[in-house]
């Protein structure tokens, strides 16, 4: 999609609170506009996605909701892009915009069973990146957020993961509105990539989009209102590069319980270390 410096400039103000990935960065090098991002076909492309009060009748519930609405539509006109394993990539926002709401920003990724092209997103997604808040002391409705003010959301392949085309789905959330039910934007979008030198890892643990969010989980019934206090990181924790533990059943539930204990730290990555909770280096600086 083509804007003008006229519809450029009358969008920026909007995109500032309402937005869209539409570049892939590849090792620092941006990419065209939608040249390996899936476009959506919203009335307006920065709508997001809520449970209530919807925009454009979008929720969480849809299957649209795996890489936006309509994005499907444009697969087969959206490049492929070839990355190795262990690159670093960004998914960035169009037009200028950069993100102005308070929330945490997800990386998932589904390996497509044939071309990422003809993949519509129904297998299974395991998250490779997240990050909440940065600095508890700073404002909780604002800058305490990792992604305040970004213009992109930046992650990293896992080295051991295998070779293979995959869609990546990144995704912002805001929680301005959480605390009455309405705060669940959704500004997802899915690039398509083809992972070479990669390794053996088992990818996991998996959600399914749609049902991998629920309506009242607690990471999108929350306040912010009231100054800070932990936050209940969303989805399935952040696969561990090497992990292979799902061929260890009693393993496997430990690591998934210890997953379910660590979900309020602030910032999680695909390596699986975990930012120590503020309380924990409070107590440590005493």
């Amino acid at each position: 999609m083509q804007f003008s410096l006229v519809a450029l400039a009358a969008l920026v103000p909007y995109v500032s609170a309402h937005y869209f990935f539409d570049v892939l960065v590849i090792d620092g090098q941006e990419t065209s506009p939608n040249q390996y991002i899936r476009s959506n076909t919203r009335p307006e492309k920065y709508n997001p996605t809520k449970w209530i009060n919807t925009r454009d009748d979008m929720t969480p519930d849809m299957t649209d909701f795996r890489c936006n609405k309509g994005a499907f539509e444009s697969a087969g006109q959206t490049e492929t892009a070839t990355v190795q394993a262990g690159s670093t990539l960004a998914m960035k926002l169009g037009v200028q915009a950069t993100m102005q709401h308070p929330g945490p920003a997800q990386v998932y990724m589904s390996k497509a069973p044939s071309t990422a092209q003809e993949y519509e997103g129904d297998g299974d997604w395991f998250m490779i990146f997240q990050e909440g808040v940065c600095n508890p002391d700073a404002d909780f409705t604002k800058d305490a957020w990792c992604t305040w003010d970004k213009d992109r959301i930046e992650f990293t392949i896992p080295s051991d993961l295998p070779d293979g085309e995959y869609l990546i789905r990144a995704e912002h959330i805001g929680l301005h509105g959480a605390h009455v039910g309405e705060a669940e934007f959704y500004y997802a979008s899915c690039a398509q990539v083809s992972v070479t030198g990669g390794g053996d890892g088992v990818p996991g643990p998996t959600i399914q989009f749609p049902g991998g969010y629920k309506q009242d989980d607690e990471s999108f019934n929350f306040s912010l209102w009231s100054g800070y206090r932990e936050y209940p990181l969303p989805g399935p924790g952040v696969w561990t590069e090497g992990d292979s533990a799902f061929s260890n059943p009693s393993y496997d539930t430990c690591r998934r319980a210890s997953r379910r204990a660590h979900r309020s730290v602030y910032h999680r990555t695909y390596h699986g270390s975990y930012r120590s909770s503020y309380r924990r280096a409070r107590q440590r600086a005493r």
